[in-house]
């Protein structure tokens, strides 16, 4: 079957849902998954697209307000970095213009329209949190159609993940509303321990829970398309049963209001596709993820506003916190591999974007809801952790440049497409553009100068700058760059819950000087580490995808030494190299000098929780969540804190506890896909390895104390092993080996 054809049947099958007071499926308590309801979702062309088959909307509705914002911040954008283009040009000009001195205009120009876009952003933000910004809406009275609200989770910790959702379930359900929603675990977990100890803590959630609650776990034995494969499984397993999805970061947390009101806004709009809110950061302590969490909330609604201003109805997703049209996705966001291998090819990475786009292409609309609030998330908590994430969406940007010429995508989605890549390129351009200009300072002052070239000319070639136009357009970047968190601050001094949340003016002001001063020395780490990251791609090396770090704590130091001595080597070279040319180039480098130089101790010291817990302590860096913790957030972190103790009590190597437990031996053997069969020949070698070392092992502790973590894996997905494996005496050596050690 085509992909026209499934989508065709997809789009009709919006007619045969059924409304939510008609629904009443009987929850199988013995089940952890509900029946089955497939819906196909076919790969989509990125190189074909018909636009009569494209959907016309069903309501006609003028975006004259995003045309507007459109026109001021591009146009601005363009004017502005026309004038800066001009002055740059100007200031090199002054005897006439070399080579090298073109190249610096070039890359400035490149990264002058890059802060001056953010910056008439940012303007239009302001404007309109100031004078356009809606009021939260009421909740709504009932709800017609049924929602899943799906978490995917890839070797995380349990508790804080079973303990956010429920704590976002205790709030739907306290709106009255609870019946429209469906929960959804969805696991790619590789980790023995961690699936097991997910399976034991979905079993105590159910029955915290109550009978009543729809809360399902299903976890899929490879992780195929990392999350938006685990996303389109559940579509084609389940997605005939909800209308919408909302879908969840394992980092995430969101109030009943605001998952209700998406639902309702979603039902009310029913040429809405994907509809995302702007999540705040909350949880965060040590200094670095501070930073970022007060960055995010003082700054962020600004940035968030500009972009949702001229987005319109056009806008992007970000891949977490959104309500999502079911149907819609599975027959139009079906994504494509791309040709060749990764890095470039492969698997799209920053799914997010392409979905969107997709969305768009089909005739659907996606927006955002910058006003919403109840939208939390979390952050890394060190810059090496960030670094980390950063790579895995530095490839997943970059990848984006096979896709930014697709056939039928919206304007506005190739635009975030180049925003997405600029957001990375714009630091190797900037490492660049500080190479040329000190090649051009070196060259001024070792290399003897060529007045008269070999070309008749009336007059020298003086290789001069205008010192005073140079300073004014220094003084201008700087301004603009600036500005945005200049109007950021500015709102949250003007609204007075922020203000006071803040700590007051005072500490909300000293806490943005700190942030400018921080944000300044990280930079020049983060633009040598994003470089590298360009070039490892471009030199066509893959990236992992390892689970991420969430938890605040130090990293070794050694690591830390290890991660950024070259960068601290770079300082250094530079430091020596500018003052045997000139001083005045030290002056205007010292900042990237300065924090290259101190990368180890930054790095260091804003890893550390002792160094976070003591800015709360005086006050700095302060959230109006932090100080008055929303009740979904604070519900989620004692629940999450009681479970981990939990855990801790239940610790045990993952087999023995199968083995030790019937009823839990009963759920798990009852929950494995039943179509996992071997007679086709395809038996990988952790199964064959730990079937061996079951039939030569005298007792369960001794078989234990043989078996590796994918061999330990291999047998919680295969029936026929785990009970092999249950027949074994249930003696226990004390010296068994632990799965840490294996």
């Amino acid at each position: 079957m085509d992909a026209m054809t499934d989508s065709a049947q997809n789009e009709s099958a919006v007619t045969k849902f059924r409304p939510l007071d008609q629904t009443s499926d009987a929850i199988d308590r013995n089940a952890c998954t509900p029946p089955e309801a497939p819906l196909a979702m076919p790969p989509q062309s990125l190189n074909r697209c018909s636009p009569a088959e494209r959907r016309q909307g069903t309501a006609r509705r003028r975006e004259i307000g995003a045309w507007v914002a459109r026109l001021f911040v591009f146009g601005g954008a363009f004017a502005l970095t026309a004038y800066g283009a001009h002055e740059m040009y100007e200031v090199v000009a002054v005897g006439g213009v070399t080579p090298l001195e073109w190249a610096l205009v070039f890359l400035f120009v490149a990264n002058f329209s890059w802060i001056a876009l953010a910056f008439t952003s940012a303007i239009a933000g302001f404007v309109w949190s100031l004078f356009f910004a809606p009021k939260p809406p009421a909740l709504p009275s009932a709800l017609r159609e049924r929602t899943a609200i799906v978490m995917p989770i890839y070797n995380e910790a349990p508790a804080r993940v079973f303990a956010a959702l429920q704590a976002m379930i205790e709030e739907v359900q306290a709106t009255g509303l609870g019946a429209a929603f469906e929960w959804f675990f969805l696991s790619d977990s590789t980790d023995p321990e961690i699936f097991i100890a997910e399976e034991r803590a979905y079993l105590a959630m159910r029955e915290r829970l109550g009978q009543d609650c729809r809360l399902y776990y299903r976890h899929r034995p490879k992780n195929v398309g990392r999350k938006s494969g685990n996303i389109q499984d559940f579509i084609t397993r389940w997605g005939g049963r909800y209308a919408h999805m909302v879908v969840l970061d394992a980092d995430s947390t969101m109030t009943g209001h605001a998952i209700v009101t998406l639902a309702a806004t979603m039902e009310a709009d029913p040429d809405a596709g994907i509809i995302q809110t702007l999540p705040l950061i909350v949880n965060r302590n040590t200094l670095f993820a501070r930073i970022q969490q007060f960055a995010a909330r003082i700054y962020g609604p600004v940035i968030g506003a500009g972009v949702a201003s001229w987005m319109g109805r056009a806008g992007n997703y970000w891949g977490h916190n959104a309500i999502i049209r079911t149907r819609a996705f599975a027959a139009h966001c079906g994504l494509p591999s791309l040709r060749g291998r990764p890095p470039f090819g492969g698997h799209i990475l920053s799914h997010d974007f392409v979905e969107a786009a997709f969305m768009l292409r089909a005739g659907y609309d996606v927006y955002m809801l910058p006003a919403l609030g109840g939208s939390f998330e979390e952050s890394p908590p060190s810059l090496i952790d960030l670094s980390a994430r950063d790579r895995r969406w530095c490839q997943g940007n970059l990848q984006h440049l096979r896709v930014l010429s697709a056939k039928g995508f919206h304007l506005a989605s190739r635009q975030h497409f180049a925003t997405g890549i600029m957001a990375y390129v714009a630091s190797p351009l900037w490492m660049l553009q500080l190479f040329v200009g000190i090649a051009l300072v070196l060259q001024a002052s070792y290399i003897r100068p060529e007045y008269f070239t070999s070309e008749f000319t009336l007059f020298p070639t003086w290789p001069r700058f205008d010192a005073a136009r140079s300073l004014s357009l220094f003084a201008l970047t700087m301004t603009i760059l600036l500005l945005p968190k200049i109007f950021g601050l500015a709102l949250a001094l003007i609204q007075t819950k922020t203000r006071r949340g803040g700590g007051g003016a005072f500490r909300l002001i000293v806490s943005t000087l700190f942030e400018i001063v921080m944000s300044a020395l990280l930079a020049p780490i983060m633009m040598l580490i994003q470089s590298g990251h360009v070039m490892h791609f471009v030199f066509g090396f893959d990236t992992g995808w390892d689970p991420q770090r969430r938890d605040d704590g130090s990293i070794p130091f050694g690591a830390i030494v290890r991660r950024h001595r070259a960068h601290v080597a770079l300082g250094f070279l530079s430091l020596i190299a500018g003052l045997s040319i000139s001083p005045s180039l030290v002056a205007w480098m010292s900042p990237t000098i300065l924090g290259l130089i101190l990368a180890i101790f930054l790095s260091w010291a804003t890893g550390l929780l002792a160094v976070g817990l003591a800015f709360r302590r005086l006050g700095l860096l302060m959230t109006p969540e932090e100080r008055n913790e929303p009740p979904v957030v604070a519900r989620a972190n004692v629940l999450a804190r009681e479970l981990a103790e939990t855990e801790a009590l239940k610790s045990d190597e993952e087999l023995y506890a199968i083995a030790a437990d019937a009823q839990f031996w009963a759920a798990h053997v009852a929950w494995l896909p039943r179509n996992l069969r071997r007679r086709d020949g395809n038996i990988s070698a952790e199964w064959a390895l730990a079937e061996a070392k079951i039939a030569e092992a005298e007792t369960l502790g001794e078989a234990l104390s043989w078996l590796h973590p994918k061999e330990r894996m291999a047998i919680l997905l295969d029936r026929r092993l785990i009970e092999r494996l249950s027949r074994l005496p249930r003696e226990r050596p004390l010296a068994a080996v632990s799965l840490a050690g294996a």
